[in-house]
């Protein structure tokens, strides 16, 4: 199975690099079909799909939109089921036929002794730094632009370039803050590595300002109590996968497990003598101890009596087919739990409805009962409550207790004469 992926792996890589070089599409929208690409891959891995083609990509879509087509599709659907099928031509054929470059494309050539060394920083990103694609393209966006800028000047030789020339382009820059700090970034990387070549004979990068952004972290999707248990409710139970997705759902909603740990849960974190679950978190690290609730208990016991294929595999969880390995990524977890909120008809205009969402709806619930923050941070395995406390801008109910009373202005202050107000 490993030779399976690795090669369908190989057929994304070089897919998405073909839009990119030939295509001239963006990082950004080469990124977003990479993310359908292993939605994809996840579907033919829970399925025991080894060999990609034109077949398991009508399974696929019929599996994501259940025969709609068309107009019948949202966006996101339609682009999901765009980039499959660019997927399966390059597959077929070796390219991607576009009836026309997308408008305002271009591709990103760097010509001239700049360009060269332009080039040559980009495969040292690649190869010794192993910078992802995404992050490639934009190294390549920002310093095509510089480019652009040279050119423009007449600066074509790597002599030209310095620190008064750098500040001059940074001071012309049209756009946004959050396209600033890339920009920013990759000319300083740049600058360092030209220095290093002893192709400048001083380190302009360390003159390059910094801009800092400072935001808040986007408040967590959450959902009501009466939400979350439509959820659990409207999951199909009679078949091994209903058993399997129920199991699954149950684990995130009521214990609040990130999809990692759900996935890689193995029968020697089940302590049935002690009705606890003990795991190791995938992504802290840190040991989490967890009530084995009974209707949790209960829906794993009914998986692996009567869902679960007979299998040594100690992981708990397995795919729905031949031959029933382990998830090999949490995103099998995460399109479990999105499937069943589509399916349910719970309303998620606008916010998030993966596993993180019922992890984060726990901990609403758990606040709203007022339950101290280490408890929360607790059983939600957080390092420390300092991730735990974002939780607190969601909690309304709390937040109203603070508001304190706007006193009345008196009467007097209106009828009063003089003052700033009759100047």
């Amino acid at each position: 199975m490993n030779e399976h992926i690795k090669a369908f792996n190989k057929l994304m890589t070089d897919a998405g690099n073909y839009l990119e070089s030939e295509r001239a599409y963006s990082g950004y929208t080469v990124g977003a079909y990479r993310r359908g690409w292993k939605q994809l891959r996840e579907f033919m891995v829970a399925n025991g799909i080894t060999h990609y083609d034109k077949g398991v990509e009508a399974q696929f879509l019929s599996n994501e939109f259940g025969g709609r087509k068309g107009c019948k599709l949202s966006k996101q659907e339609e682009f999901l089921a765009n980039g499959t099928k660019k997927l399966t031509e390059f597959q077929s054929i070796g390219k991607i036929n576009v009836a026309a470059r997308p408008p305002g494309k271009t591709p990103l050539l760097f010509n001239g002794i700049l360009g060269a060394e332009i080039d040559k920083f980009l495969d040292y990103k690649r190869v010794e730094e192993r910078l992802s694609t995404t992050r490639l393209h934009c190294y390549k966006r920002c310093l095509f632009r510089f480019l652009e800028y040279c050119n423009d000047y007449k600066l074509h030789a790597i002599r030209d370039i310095d620190l008064a020339v750098l500040l001059q382009y940074i001071n012309k820059l049209d756009c946004g803050k959050t396209v600033v700090v890339p920009v920013l970034s990759t000319l300083r990387g740049f600058m360092k590595y030209l220095f290093e070549q002893k192709l400048l004979a001083a380190d302009y990068s360390k003159g390059i300002p910094k801009y800092r952004i400072i935001g808040q972290p986007k408040l967590p999707s959450t959902y009501s109590r009466k939400e979350i248990e439509k959820l659990i409710n409207s999951v199909e139970r009679s078949s091994p996968i209903g058993k399997r997705n129920y199991a699954i759902i149950i684990l995130a909603a009521r214990l609040g497990l990130r999809a990692s740990d759900i996935a890689r849960l193995k029968f020697a974190n089940l302590h049935w003598e002690t009705s606890t679950i003990e795991i190791e978190q995938v992504k802290t690290g840190k040991e989490l101890i967890l009530p084995l609730l009974p209707d949790v208990g209960n829906a794993i016991i009914d998986y692996l009596k009567y869902g679960r294929a007979k299998s040594e595999e100690a992981c708990i969880f397995l795919s729905e087919r031949p031959p029933y390995s382990y998830f090999t990524s949490s995103n099998v977890v995460t399109h479990v739990v999105q499937r069943a909120y589509k399916k349910a008809g719970i309303n998620i205009q606008g916010r998030r409805f993966g596993p993180h969402s019922l992890r984060h709806s726990l901990g609403l619930r758990m606040l709203e009962e007022s339950i101290v923050l280490p408890v929360i941070s607790e059983v939600l395995g957080h390092k420390s409550t300092e991730s735990t406390r974002y939780y607190l801008r969601i909690d309304l109910k709390s937040m109203r207790q603070c508001m304190l009373e706007v006193p009345l202005v008196p009467s007097q202050f209106y009828q009063q004469k003089g003052g700033v107000f009759y100047d």
